[in-house]
């Protein structure tokens, strides 16, 4: 389903739409005379009259470091009393980031949000039944916001409590799931665990996020729980989930609402257009966000753009799954790993579960990076032990340390995103009997 005409909109009248909204931006940028007017005026720029989607290039970019140096309401473009709302990280790494939203901003998020659950083919009709988290993590509320714009009935669930989420899908029969990849295989292995098979469920589709997954992970949630499994993808500096999200008919790709989010894939090392395709930041304008408008604002996220027609009708910009992050890219005796390159082979075996942990042992000059997976039933180790090491050993030119346990060995996630690498610097190990 199509929510507004804006996804069908001409390239040429997008364009036109998106310049106009490019140069209130900069004007709005200069007037609140923060950070990013400082950076504009050294760049030349006194006013967004003459300025031309052909310009952004050569107009600075922000970073995530800069919402931490003016933590909480530096990068604010309006006073705080005229915000509705905050959200933000959840600062793991001791340095949490602060969005906040204007009334206008939330109308915002639940219309970007609604043609996302529309793409996914979530109806007026539907019952959501929402598994993600609720606070300061804009996933729950996100989807929440989003469903109510559309006319969609929600179940604010949140996520843990499994038995419960079990229960209540059951009785009360939901036709969409909304939460995270792993807990969505959290889920689907507590329900063969109840002995519910996927036809037993009356979910149909799913609209994940907020972790990388690949579509090796997607075949296991739809094995587990019979339905469509859909990406979408979001980050709170931007709006939250909303950004861009995949339909029924997008293929792999996912379609970026890039009247409001322009994007731009760059060079991680420049900040340098790549040709659409190729591997790039992500990196956004957000024309119509009030209370914190960004302008070229590098994500760290690595993906691909692609501006071919799509069968679903949309004409926007769509962009690739996220591969894995520009800061998140192992090292490992010289060899560039990402984490997602090795889920990617792990769950391609169908004698692998899908829950995993990378071990990145760094107490030596030799880093050694372990390999954790599970077995999907009971069965001999050896054997996959041998098929994974040779597999990853072809896709990554690296020669890993597999481990595969019995089922339910790994540590699983019921609240928040899944923990997928774990670094051992020194003294114990992350996990029993890893040596």
């Amino acid at each position: 389903m199509i929510f507004d005409r804006a996804e069908r909109m001409s390239t040429d009248e997008r364009a036109a739409l998106q310049q106009r909204r490019l140069r209130s931006l900069v004007d709005r940028l200069l007037a609140a005379d923060g950070l990013q007017a400082t950076r504009l005026r050294a760049a030349g720029v006194a006013g967004g009259a003459d300025l031309t989607l052909d310009d952004l290039p050569g107009l600075p970019t922000v970073r995530k470091v800069d919402l931490w140096e003016h933590y909480p309401y530096g990068m604010l473009a309006v006073p705080r009393t005229a915000l509705a709302g905050l959200h933000g990280s959840s600062g793991t790494s001791g340095r949490p980031t602060i969005v906040g939203y204007t009334e206008a901003d939330l109308r915002l998020w639940g219309q970007v949000m609604a043609r996302s659950l529309a793409g996914a083919g979530i109806t007026p009709d539907s019952l959501i039944h929402n598994a993600y988290g609720y606070g300061l993590f804009t996933g729950g509320l996100g989807v929440h916001h989003g469903a109510r714009t559309l006319g969609a009935a929600v179940l604010p669930i949140s996520a843990g409590t499994t038995s419960r989420q079990l229960r209540l899908i059951t009785d009360l029969a939901p036709d969409a799931l909304t939460c995270t990849p792993s807990y969505a295989v959290y889920l689907g292995e507590a329900f063969a665990a109840a002995g519910v098979g996927p036809d037993e469920i009356s979910l149909t589709v799913g609209v994940h996020g907020a972790e990388p997954w690949t579509d090796a992970m997607r075949d296991k949630i739809e094995a587990l729980l019979g339905i469509r499994a859909l990406d979408i993808y979001g980050l709170s500096e931007i709006i939250g989930p909303g950004v861009a999200c995949q339909t029924l008919d997008s293929g792999s790709w996912l379609h970026v609402q890039e009247d409001h989010f322009y994007v731009e894939a760059l060079d991680p090392n420049g900040d340098t257009p790549v040709p659409d395709g190729e591997l790039g930041e992500l990196t956004f304008t957000t024309f119509t966000k009030q209370a914190l408008p960004l302008l070229r604002y590098r994500t760290g996220d690595l993906a691909r753009l692609d501006r071919a027609p799509s069968p679903d009708g949309r004409t926007s910009v769509k962009m690739s799954r996220i591969v894995g992050r520009a800061d998140d890219m192992l090292v490992v005796r010289g060899v560039n790993v990402y984490p997602s390159e090795i889920e990617s082979v792990l769950l391609a075996d169908p004698a692998v579960a899908a829950q995993y942990l990378l071990v990145l042992d760094t107490r030596t000059a030799q880093t050694r990076l372990v390999v954790c997976g599970e077995l999907a039933a009971d069965a001999d180790p050896a054997p996959v032990v041998a098929r994974l090491s040779a597999a990853l050993h072809e896709r990554l030119g690296l020669r890993c340390d597999v481990r595969v346990g019995a089922p339910g060995t790994l540590p699983r996630t019921e609240v928040g995103k899944a923990v997928r690498l774990r670094r051992w610097e020194s003294g114990e190990p992350p996990l029993p009997d890893l040596a």
